[in-house]
């Protein structure tokens, strides 16, 4: 496996995802709703200042310490500066020792090794959790992710099948399929799963607008045999809570777990 297909899109789509959740201190809530709201309006040292504040009012905060270290890896890597990505690093690091199952901070540390040249780091990381977390689809599903990016379609749609035999309902690993085999060509199979995932979550507007545009290419019969077939691809974005929105350099704060 080379270089991922389209690096530079998914890690925009993936940096600053900031993640709004109920922890154990309404305060320190208060501090990571409000980051993520400076986040969202490009006042990135302020965001920080309120990160840090909720981690100081709740140090055991795992959410809080994810929203920092993205904030760092989004100005690290705008800026090239690589104390910052060191730091963000450590701070991804220190959210997956409060909660050893956090996915977004996971696929944010995957990034940061593949945008750091540590490829085998970062499928390294991915394979341990899926070791240490054998009944949960999650970590199949950012693993998948990863072999897709770069270019292992076939090992990406065999941990998404496992992933969902564990939970048939699951949106991101439906989705993941969708795309997989609309990308394939195989449009009605991609639609079968594209419904899958809208019936867990009807709320998904992007899906309703990309179910739309693939039933249309079904009833005209238009690109059946193979590439003309595909829509563009869209990776897709995960975290918890909120409201989407895509910031000016193109990372997005979005709300449903989404491949």
């Amino acid at each position: 496996m080379g270089a991922p297909r389209n690096s530079a899109t998914w890690s925009l789509l993936l940096l600053g995802c900031l993640v709004i959740a109920p922890g154990c201190s309404m305060i320190a809530d208060s501090n990571n709703t409000q980051g993520a709201q400076l986040f969202q309006t490009g006042r990135y040292n302020d965001a920080i200042t309120s990160f840090q504040q909720a981690l100081q009012r709740d140090p055991a905060n795992a959410d809080a310490c994810y929203n920092l270290a993205s904030t760092y890896h989004h100005l690290g890597m705008a800026s090239r500066d690589t104390a910052m990505v060191t730091q963000a690093e450590a701070l991804y690091n220190e959210c997956l020792n409060r909660e050893p199952n956090h996915v977004d901070a996971h696929r944010g540390l995957a990034v940061l090794l593949v945008q750091d040249g540590r490829k085998d780091a970062a499928f390294t990381l991915l394979r341990r959790w899926a070791a240490g977390a054998p009944l949960s689809p999650e970590p199949k599903i950012e693993l998948a992710r990863l072999y897709r990016e770069f270019g292992d379609t076939q090992t990406a749609t065999e941990l998404l099948a496992e992933a969902l035999k564990q939970d048939p309902q699951n949106i991101r690993a439906n989705r993941a399929v969708g795309s997989i085999r609309e990308e394939q060509g195989q449009l009605a199979s991609a639609m079968d799963s594209y419904n899958r995932a809208w019936m867990a979550n009807s709320t998904q507007g992007d899906l309703a607008t990309r179910m739309s545009m693939l039933q249309q290419q079904l009833v005209t019969g238009s690109g059946v045999n193979g590439a003309d077939s595909r829509l563009a691809q869209n990776p897709g974005t995960t975290t918890v809570s909120g409201t989407s929105t895509t910031t000016a350099t193109g990372s997005t704060i979005n709300t449903n777990n989404r491949y």
